[in-house]
């Protein structure tokens, strides 16, 4: 959708052969972004400072940005001669072809240059990778430590889907404990621990403070997932508290906002939702779960732009549907 085909089922290379990227390092990449979006840099703060980047993260950064950029020049060139060579029948596929194509419009209000279209591109990239990555990973932690939640979304698809096919999104409706697992796991391990920013357009008061037009607000989702005063037993991992619910994640409860709310809410929510669900229930469905032997699971976190384990998850999977349907996948 974004970007027309898959770039990263192998090494990227360009014309003369030369290795752009590996799925390794673009992996590697994305949590680099995410984790150097988050953190506090003291030149920031002290400017005086800046110039000796004592943490290291300029200059992390600067490697970062070198090598996103010479990808996305590199997807970039491949879409725009694409347009050149097809000319008049040209017909847009993907998300880099309707930024290229605001790009090249004279009569846009606000201008879209090549740069720009890199950094959108950037952005759909890291939100619509990190995000799911991270929901299933703590889905499946949650579910590795309780083991009679795992039965009863197990018992749930074996019922409502049988164990002759894959799970589609046209399941979903019928799957009401999978989506409160879903619903539960956004709730304790939201991706972002911060809404993105808004800026107050009048003077007011919340709760005894003064807050003056013009400052920059955000929302701690991470906070309102766990307070006590929301949530029964906050701390615990409870997908059954949704069931029955009308609470959902469309942003209109601000009791669970994972994808924001309002103009600034995340415009994938949709398909990312869609992703998730799906994604989870295959892995449940197609799979038993459970962890190795002698291996104590940690649910550490690391808090940055986003919040993701912070050892990544081991498990054991072991194929429990009929052989030819992981041949057919």
């Amino acid at each position: 959708m974004v970007m027309g085909k898959k770039y990263l089922e192998k090494e990227v290379r360009d014309e003369a052969g030369a290795v752009i990227t590996t799925p390794e390092e673009f992996k590697w990449m994305i949590d680099e972004l995410f984790l150097l979006n988050g953190v506090l840099n003291i030149g920031d703060s002290i400017p005086w400072l800046d110039w000796m980047d004592l943490q290291g993260y300029i200059k992390r950064m600067k490697k970062l940005s070198k090598m996103f950029d010479r990808f996305l020049e590199h997807v970039v060139d491949e879409h725009s001669e694409r347009r050149g060579h097809e000319g008049e029948s040209f017909v847009v596929k993907d998300m880099v072809d309707v930024l290229l194509q605001f790009a090249s419009d004279p009569g846009l209000e606000v201008k879209l240059n090549r740069e720009g279209v890199k950094a959108f591109t950037q952005d759909l990239i890291a939100g619509g990778t990190e995000s799911s990555a991270v929901t299933v990973e703590w889905a499946l932690s949650e579910l590795l430590k309780k083991p009679e939640v795992l039965a009863k979304a197990t018992e749930e698809l074996d019922r409502v889907v049988g164990r002759g096919r894959w799970v589609t999104e046209k399941d979903m409706p019928s799957l009401p404990y999978v989506d409160a697992i879903v619903k539960e796991t956004m709730r304790l391990h939201p991706v972002a621990p911060m809404l993105v920013p808004r800026l107050s357009r009048e003077d007011t008061s919340i709760n005894g403070y003064d807050i003056p037009a013009g400052t920059r607000v955000l929302v701690m989702v991470w906070s309102i997932g766990r307070d006590p005063e929301l949530w029964e037993a906050p701390e615990e991992f409870m997908p059954e508290r949704f069931l029955g619910s009308r609470l959902d994640v469309k942003g209109q409860d601000y009791e669970l906002l994972p994808f924001g709310s309002g103009r600034r809410m995340c415009p994938g929510y949709s398909l990312g939702l869609k992703v998730i669900q799906v994604s989870l229930a295959n892995l449940l469905h197609g799979f038993t779960w459970r962890l190795p032997d002698g291996v104590e699971l940690s649910m550490e976190e690391i808090f940055g732009l986003s919040t993701p384990r912070k050892f990544p998850l081991e498990a054991v999977m072991e194929p429990k549907l009929p052989a030819h349907l992981y041949v057919e996948a």
